[in-house]
């Protein structure tokens, strides 16, 4: 593949695929406080370094990850190679805060890259710009430092070139060493960010000219989202964070392609006390409206100090793996349907195929705007049943108990009973 190919071509697997698993993993799971613990906490970088000695996931399995994931219906993996506290998940030769120098001594990230391989995913990377750890890095707004006394002096110190070249150095070894990668994901710029008279960063300190050319001439083909803080440069993907867009997003009038990124509850790495965990139906519904505007989901898992998946996110993954079994066409493939809105619904698409996810199950009969007459047959996904098609009420004003609807639109006549289905959904096929 060519460096100058479309965007189109980068991600037609990415959009037949719809959903992937995001993985929050580094030191910050011993604390268990949530993925930004140092800044929050504002712990000194050679304070925070302590967690080195001790992280030691012994019950590490990434291979039961990977098959959790492909049997709740994802079809590609994004891991925190190196997140905003700087530890590496590989053996990168450009730093000692890496995995290798820890009592559990193994390249994590190439065995997590493997087993999802293995499985038949495609493997993506999540790199940080963020470096709170490397002595180079300016403090400014978001740093564990920035309320230290001597902030601005100590930042006299820190020659972000060279933090650059670290940087460099790092993205292409990652891209040359552990690839074949199908996404990297990089995370973020922050250039408005103010506060004590230190200022948040983007593009020019990061070079993001340079860094997106480096990873177009490395690996052409890979995915690169919209965080380097580029923004006349058309990005592969738009990557709205912890939000639900009300219409599929447009840049310039156009359609973009997009990827909603959530967690299980609220913060992205493992939090032990957290208790926000979404419901089975925000879960499903989650997916399901995400997909109805054309965007894919990226659903995070934050694995625990020990190596495993919580009960929560094994819990999350379960719930996603019966719903898909049977509603898998519905998501993977489609896009958004473009037809009127449906009552408590959500329609999606993949060519002669309408599927109707019906949030709320209704009394008898589901009335769905402009589709009278082009829908030759409708069954049930849980079980194939049909479902039955009303014929149009005569246009009688005296004959009140015939069903009665807006001009143009399908009645469909369901079970009074809803399917045993978080979201039930209902196969259209059109004429």
């Amino acid at each position: 593949m060519s460096a100058d190919q479309p965007a189109m071509a980068r991600t037609a697997w990415f959009t037949d695929a719809r959903f992937g698993l995001f993985i929050h993993w580094g030191l910050y799971a011993i604390p268990a406080r949530h993925e930004w613990v140092q800044t929050r906490e504002q712990t000194p970088p050679e304070d925070y370094a302590a967690y080195l000695d001790q992280f030691d996931p012994d019950l590490f399995d990434p291979a039961d990850w990977a098959r959790k994931a492909k049997a709740a219906g994802m079809r590609y993996v994004v891991v925190t190679a190196k997140h905003h506290e700087g530890f590496c998940l590989w053996d990168s030769a450009f730093t000692d805060f890496k995995a290798t120098n820890t009592p559990f001594g193994r390249d994590a990230l190439r065995d997590i890259l493997d087993a999802f391989r293995a499985e038949g995913l495609r493997v993506g990377i999540y790199y940080s710009l963020i470096d709170w750890h490397h002595p180079d890095f300016t403090i400014d707004p978001v740093h564990p430092l920035r309320n230290h006394p001597d902030a601005i002096a100590l930042n006299a110190e820190r020659d972000m070139e060279r933090y650059r070249s670290y940087m460099f150095a790092q993205v292409e070894e990652l891209l040359t060493g552990y690839g074949p990668l199908d996404i990297i994901w990089f995370d973020f710029s922050y250039p408005d960010r103010a506060e004590n008279g230190l200022t948040g960063k983007g593009r020019d300190d990061w070079n993001s000219e340079a860094l997106l050319a480096l990873v177009r001439r490395l690996a052409p083909g890979i995915i690169v989202n919209n965080r380097l803080g580029l923004p006349e440069e058309a990005p592969d993907v738009v990557t709205p964070e912890q939000l639900s867009p009300p219409e599929w997003p447009e840049r310039d009038g156009a359609r973009v392609t997009w990827e909603a990124c959530h967690t299980l509850s609220g913060p992205w790495g493992y939090a032990r006390d957290m208790g926000s965990a979404k419901s089975p139906g925000q879960l499903i519904r989650l997916l399901a409206d995400t997909v109805s505007k054309g965007g894919n989901l990226l659903m995070n898992v934050g694995p625990t100090a020990r190596g495993e998946f919580d009960p929560q996110a094994t819990e999350a993954l379960e719930t996603y793996a019966t719903w898909m079994h049977h509603h898998a066409p519905a998501i993977r493939g489609c896009t958004a349907a473009d037809l009127p809105p449906a009552q408590d619904c959500r329609l999606t698409r993949k060519g002669d195929r309408l599927y109707v996810h019906v949030f709320a199950w209704p009394f008898r009969h589901l009335h769905l705007p402009g589709l009278q007459g082009k829908v030759s047959q409708a069954r049930l996904m849980t079980d194939g049943g049909e479902v039955g098609i009303v014929a149009p009420a005569p246009d009688d004003p005296h004959e009140n108990m015939q069903i009665r609807s807006r001009p143009g639109d399908l009645v469909l006549e369901l079970p009074v009973k809803k399917p045993d289905a978080v979201v039930p959904v209902i196969e259209l096929a059109l004429c």
